[in-house]
Formats: C-alpha cells, sequence, structure tokens
C-alpha cells in the first residue's frame, strides 16, 4: 500500500496573510488588511508571493529614491511646530500671574477727559498713584516692583495712565503731546509689564531720540509708550490666540480716539506694534484713527491680506534676518476650540503691506540706535515715506 501524502496546509485567511507584514510608521499597507488578499505572486519569478511597493521596487532595482514633494514637507513642519508649541505652551506657566503674585496698588484716579488742557492734571494724579503703589509694593515685600514704580513717578516722567495693580499697565508720553505734529504710538508684545517696563521705555527714548535728530526745522514730535493691555506670556497658551488682542484692540482705538483731544487736530499718528503687539494693531484696525500701522517682528495680524484690516491707514511691514519669528509658522488651525497661529505672514507678497528694510535685526533689535530698521520707522512716523529703504 502506497504512503499517503500529506494534505496541504489550509490556506491562511485575509486577517493572518497580513498579519506578518511589519508595518513602517507613517506609511500604510500596500493593501488592506480585510477583506482582500495580497498581490499575486510574479510567475516569472520563483518564490512566494511579496507585497510590493513602489519604494520597495525602487530600492530592488537600485534606483533612487526621489525626495517627497518640498510641499508636504512644508505641511509636517508646521504641523509639527504647532503640536510642540501648543504642548509646551500646556505644560509650561500658563499666565504672567503665575510668575508675578498679584500686588497691592491705589484704584487709577478719577481724571477728567483727556484735553490739551488736563494734561498737567493728568500727569500730577498718576505720579502721585505711582509714588502711593512703590510705597504699597515695598511694604508687600516686592522691591522690584517698587523700584518700577518709584522711577514712573519720578518728576520728569509723564504718565497718561497708571494702574499698578497685578502686572500692571501704564501709558507714557515722551515730547511735548500738546504741540506734536508728529506723534508715534508703540505697541508691544508679549512679557511686557511694569515689572519689564524699564526696557519698553528704553524703547520709547530710542525712537525719540532719533526723531527729534532727523525732524525738520518747526516739526514737533512725540513719542507714547502704550501699555494698555495685560499682554500675553511669551510661553503661555494665549500668546498663540488672539485673545488678548480681541480684549485690548477696543481700548487701543479708544485711547488713538482720545488723542485728538489732547493734541494738535491734524498731527500724523503713526502705530509702531512690535511681535505680539502686531496682532493687537491688527484686531484694533478697522476704525483705528491712525495715519500709519507699522508691524514689526509680527507672526501675523490674523488677516490673511493688509486690505482685510479693513484700516484707512497705510500698512507697512518689516522683518530682520536675525528675528526667530521668521521660523513660526504662518498658518491658522482650529484646536481645542481655540483658533491657533496668526494666518498669513506679513513681509509676504501675498499680504500686500509695505514693506520696509530692517537689515539683520533680532527680534528685540528694531529700536537699537543707529540701526536701519529704527531710521526707517523714524521716516515713517516723520512722514517721509519716501526716504524709506524698501527690502
Amino acid at each position: 500500500m502506497g504512503r499517503a501524502h500529506p494534505q496541504p496546509p489550509t490556506p491562511p485567511l485575509a486577517d493572518e496573510a497580513t498579519s506578518h507584514i511589519p508595518v513602517d510608521s507613517g506609511s500604510a499597507l500596500p493593501f488592506p488588511s480585510r477583506g482582500l488578499r495580497p498581490p499575486a505572486a510574479n510567475p516569472s519569478r520563483e518564490g512566494p508571493p511579496h507585497p510590493t511597493t513602489k519604494r520597495s521596487r525602487a530600492v530592488r532595482s537600485g534606483n533612487r529614491i526621489p525626495p517627497k514633494p518640498k510641499r508636504a514637507r512644508i505641511r509636517r513642519w508646521r504641523r509639527a511646530l504647532l503640536a510642540t508649541l501648543l504642548t509646551t505652551a500646556i505644560a509650561a506657566p500658563l499666565s504672567a500671574a503665575t510668575a508675578h503674585p498679584r500686588i497691592p496698588a491705589p484704584r487709577p484716579a478719577s481724571l477728567p477727559a483727556l484735553t490739551a488742557a488736563t494734561l498737567h492734571t493728568t500727569y500730577e494724579a498718576n505720579r502721585a498713584d505711582a509714588t502711593e503703589a512703590a510705597r504699597m509694593a515695598a511694604a508687600h515685600g516686592d522691591s522690584h516692583r517698587a523700584a518700577a514704580d518709584r522711577a514712573l513717578a519720578a518728576p520728569t516722567r509723564h504718565l497718561l495712565t497708571f494702574d499698578g495693580r497685578g502686572t500692571g499697565r501704564a501709558t507714557e508720553v515722551l515730547g511735548d503731546l500738546a504741540h506734536a505734529d508728529r506723534i508715534a504710538v508703540l505697541v508691544p508684545g508679549s512679557d511686557t509689564s511694569l515689572d519689564t517696563y524699564a526696557r519698553f521705555h528704553r524703547t520709547a527714548a530710542a525712537l525719540y531720540a532719533d526723531l527729534t535728530h532727523r525732524a525738520r526745522r518747526g516739526t514737533r514730535v512725540a513719542v507714547i509708550a502704550w501699555l494698555g493691555y495685560e499682554t500675553p506670556a511669551t510661553v503661555s497658551t494665549t500668546v498663540t490666540t488672539t485673545a488678548r488682542a480681541d480684549e485690548a484692540a477696543p481700548r487701543l482705538r479708544a485711547f488713538v480716539r482720545g488723542l485728538r483731544a489732547a493734541a494738535e487736530p491734524r498731527a500724523h499718528t503713526a502705530l509702531i506694534c512690535h511681535s505680539y503687539g502686531t496682532v493687537v494693531c491688527g484686531r484694533a484696525a478697522p476704525g483705528l484713527d491712525a495715519d500709519d500701522i507699522v508691524l514689526v517682528g509680527s507672526p501675523g495680524t490674523g488677516a490673511g491680506s493688509a486690505a482685510a484690516l479693513h484700516a484707512r491707514a497705510r500698512i507697512w511691514a518689516a522683518r530682520g534676518g536675525g528675528d526667530w519669528i521668521a521660523h513660526v509658522p504662518h498658518v491658522s488651525v482650529h484646536l481645542f476650540g481655540a483658533t491657533i497661529g496668526f494666518g498669513t505672514d506679513p513681509v509676504s507678497r501675498a499680504f500686500g503691506a509695505r514693506v520696509f528694510d530692517a537689515a539683520d535685526a533680532q527680534h528685540s533689535g528694531y529700536f537699537t540706535p543707529g540701526s536701519v530698521s529704527l531710521a526707517n520707522l523714524a521716516r515713517i512716523t516723520l512722514g517721509e515715506t519716501s526716504e524709506v529703504t524698501r527690502a
């Protein structure tokens, strides 16, 4: 009797047929894992069926695998950076209040409507508030804040507003506001508070010095350092959204409108907005009573173009070659019920602003004395637009 031949093995089910195939993360299986069998074997070759892809065929044939399209790589990089930024923001302290405990200070004084005639009274009242705030901060044990308040209370300082509570707010005038015919309003970015106000004051002082040096005979200038909102912390969830800018925008519009009552009626007003301050200016732009809006070191404005800002002002933009903000993706995505990112790059052709030269300025270097960027900011404020060097 002949020996029985063994029965051939039962063919594997579809799921089992693919279970042994290693899956490369980020790539799809060459065929679905359910309902289909693997491709048939090549009859011209020996050996069991082998799943193939374009990439595996290219590798076996020795051909060079072309890189994936540049646009796809950029999209992946942007998504990864946004995810990293959001993760860091959530894991880090979420507000300036975490780093700066609440500091006692008097409530802001009740002041008359701002006019040229009430400027002196306004300065005196806010100087008194800053003096009292310094005393209260010292009693609270915060010597750093006490020193900042004392500096603002000096007889040479001119405050249109002052609020020493919490992270604090202040609006300071450099120059003769009542008689100025050229006014620059500085809108700061993240991490600006009374504790860091000395840095902001140096920025305003540098611009004021350059303006007075360049101004033609008979031209009177003033610079206003407007810390009129609670700025977000650089590492926080708020710095990636327009939330703080949306809160600040109506205040900025009201402040600029009120300037007309204290300054010359036809004074030329330029808003110079830095970093997150450009988001504030972008949100305030519709109805803003300004002649120029200047965006420097901007992550975006929340608008897709200069025209979409709906501003009557001319829109300018610059970014220095050494500014890290260039690496922030100019996208806008919806995550967790909030909009993350600020859209189109203000120095791009698509945005449509008047782009000027900032040379190799770093993110905090646009107001460095003697720099190309500071010179151009002064020229814009003075209305000397034909002398502004373009990028």
